[in-house]
Order: C-alpha cells, then structure tokens, then sequence
C-alpha cells in the first residue's frame, strides 16, 4: 500500500501532461490519444513477464522491475521531449506503461493469502491506496511547468521529472519493505507436484490454456469481460478529456483538478466497493459499474464547455471502473483454480490494457471526428455486452439453485 500511495504520484503525473505533451510536439489533435495508448500497450506487453517474473521469484521481484521500468520511461520523455524527438517520447510512454502493469498485478498481491470471505476487501484496499498519490499527481502540472522552463522543456514535460522520483522510490519500498514475499509464501503453504512444476516452467508459453480455462467458467469470463471492456471505456474518455478541456480554454490546474477528481473515483471508493462486493455479491456490483458507466458518458458527453461537468462526469467514470475492476477482479480470481490463477491473472491484465490501448488510439479519431460527445457515446456502447452478460450469469445461477 505504502508502494502504491508513492508511485501513484508518477501515474498522475503522466495521465495529465501526456496527451498535451504529444498534441505539443506533434501539433496535432488526432494524436494526442497516443500518449495514453501506448503507456496502456506498455502495461499489456508487460504484465505476462512481470507475472511470470512474480510466479517465478515472488512478488517482491516483479514489482520491483516494474516500477524501475517506468522509471526509466519516466526520464526518458523530457529528455527527449527538450529535443524535440516525438518517437523517442512516445516510447518512454510506452515504458511508463509499465507502472500500470504493476500497478494492477499489486492487487492480486493483496489476495494471495487472503481469506475467501475477504477478498474483496483486502484487493481494495490496495486500490483504495493509490488514491493519494494518483490524486496528487496531475495537481503537480503547474509546478511541473515552473520546473521545465528553466531546463528548456515543455510545459507538461516537467510532470515526468516527478515521476521519475516516485518510481523510483515505489521500487525502493517494493524492495526494501515486501517481507515474507506473499505470494512465495502461499506456494510454501501449498505442496507442489510434479505436473504443477511443468506447468510453473511452461508459464509464459499458456496464455491461451489460461484463456480457455476462462471460457469454460461463466464466472470467470463475466469478471474479464467486465475488466477488459470496463477498462476501455475508462481508458478512452479519460484519454481525450485534458484536450477537450485545453481546446475549451481550461487552464493546466483545471486539467490537473479534473483528472484528480476522476482518479479519485477509481481509487478513493474501492473499500466501499469491496466491502459492497463481499455482502451483496460480485455481479451485483459489476451490474451497478454499467449503470455507472453509462450516466457517467452521457454528463461529460453533454457537457459542452461546463469544465463542472466534465469533471462530475470524470468523477462518475472513476467510480464505474472501480465497481468493474475490484468486482471483476475478485470474481475473475476466485473463479479459477490456484494452479492457474498467476497465469489467467496475467493474461486478464494483458487483455483489458490491449483493448485500452485500442481505445485509446481510436478515441483521438473518434473526438477529431464526431466531436467529444461522440466519443462518449462510442464508449457508453462498450457498458451493454457487460451488463448484459452479468444478466445472464445471474438468472443462470438463480435457476442452477
């Protein structure tokens, strides 16, 4: 948690200055998105080798590499931002993904040696702490710009320099502080045979075992379809809001208060939604996430230029992805057996950050196309599936009783 708190100060920092970094250098809207897509291809590219790394050495071990990844990301975009080099940016945004692979992968660590009764809360509390750092974060974009113009950076360059430090000291806490290693624990308390060393070895090679483990569970495959798709629509209004509110003449610490707002709704309210996930069930409040998500596009998407609007929006949208994420995590989890729970985890990671990215690298389009408005309704479509087949798992469950 502590980990977290620390590094959510980095992934603040670059949801608010990295799609007003690119729009900068590149001089175009249509781009703008491709900040935020590839950090998000980043974090699926990576999750599979950081949970294999986890798998293989514990948690500790493959924390760690992710934070000092992103750090390395984290510096490489104002250096080459102050050169004026666009691609060379783009793939330190690409490397920064990997603070949300490890940010994601955190969570599980939560449940590894958690009671049933209490998964959902003790995964909860693990979002829950990313809360201050991430709302911290995108409020450092007007101290970010005093930095850069000394050095000879742009404006939203500066952030990353903050993020640089908090990656760095995430890792520092991961290393220093993660002791026993939970998960290499909870496989001492579990004996291990023969089959499941293969499997241990073969790890990275059965992703698509996972995927089909996952298919035949209906309740696994509603808790991924609720994180993959939930995580889209996130990933795709939220990309474009700091440039819709620039373009309607919103100053850097608007922004910066928006994007607060809006990641304060995903973390803030995670106990809750954990506590509501263990008393009330886990498709109840994945159903309650849709419903969310859907009021929540339709406000920012009406909005025009009430800057109060989008951020209430924002807000509402933070809140629908924590009620889809730490639901659909826990249901996910649970649903499948220890011996492949690493693997599916990792692979569910991999799925909901490529279909991000994919939203996100559309939604730049989509926004210089139908407008801001379009691109929330583009995105309140991807809320119907899900809660259609939550509907489905549920009236299938009530009639097997």
């Amino acid at each position: 948690m502590s980990a977290q708190v620390v590094a959510g100060v980095g992934m603040g920092s670059m949801i608010s200055s990295g799609g007003l970094l690119v729009e900068h250098l590149s001089g175009s809207q249509a781009t703008a998105g491709l900040a935020t897509t590839l950090a998000t291809l980043g974090a699926a590219l990576l999750s599979v080798p950081l949970a294999a790394l986890s798998r293989a050495r514990g948690r500790r071990t493959g924390l760690g590499a992710g934070w000092l990844i992103a750090a390395g990301g984290a510096l490489t975009v104002p250096l080459a931002a102050g050169a004026g080099l666009l691609w060379v940016t783009l793939l330190g945004m690409l490397l920064i993904g990997s603070a949300s692979a490890a940010n994601l992968q955190s969570r599980y660590a939560a449940t590894d040696l958690a009671e049933p009764r209490a998964r959902a809360g003790a995964l909860s509390l693990v979002v829950w702490s990313t809360t201050l750092g991430s709302v911290l974060g995108p409020n450092l974009s007007g101290p970010g710009a005093v930095l850069a113009r000394p050095l000879g950076l742009p404006d939203a360059a500066g952030t990353f320099v903050f993020s640089v430090v908090a990656f760095v000291l995430g890792w520092l806490i991961i290393h220093t502080g993660l002791r026993p290693d939970p998960l290499l624990l909870a496989q001492e308390q579990q004996p291990t045979t023969s089959a499941e060393r293969e499997h241990k070895e073969r790890f990275a090679a059965r992703m698509r075992t996972a995927l089909r483990h996952v298919a035949a569970s209906p309740a696994a495959l509603t808790g991924l379809a609720a994180l993959v798709l939930g995580h889209a629509v996130m990933v795709s209004v939220m990309t474009m809001t700091p440039v819709h509110l620039a373009h309607e003449g919103a100053s850097l610490s608007i922004v910066g208060f928006t994007v607060s707002l809006h990641v304060a709704g995903m973390y803030a309210l995670s106990p809750l939604v954990g506590r509501a996930a263990d008393r009330f069930g886990r498709v109840p409040v994945i159903l309650l996430g849709q419903v969310v998500y859907v009021a929540a596009t339709l406000l920012a998407g009406t909005a025009g230029n009430r800057q109060w609007a989008v951020a209430a929006g924002l807000f509402l949208l933070g809140a629908g992805w924590s009620c889809a994420t730490v639901a659909g995590s826990t249901l996910l989890s649970e649903s499948v057996d220890a011996a492949h729970r690493p693997e599916v985890q990792g692979m569910s990671d991999t799925l909901m950050n490529l279909v991000g990215a994919a939203g996100g690298a559309l939604s730049g389009a989509l926004t210089a196309v139908y407008g801001y408005g379009g691109l929330n309704a583009a995105a309140a479509v991807l809320a119907v599936p899900v809660g259609a087949l939550a509907l489905w798992f549920s009236l299938r469950t009530r009639s097997t009783r």
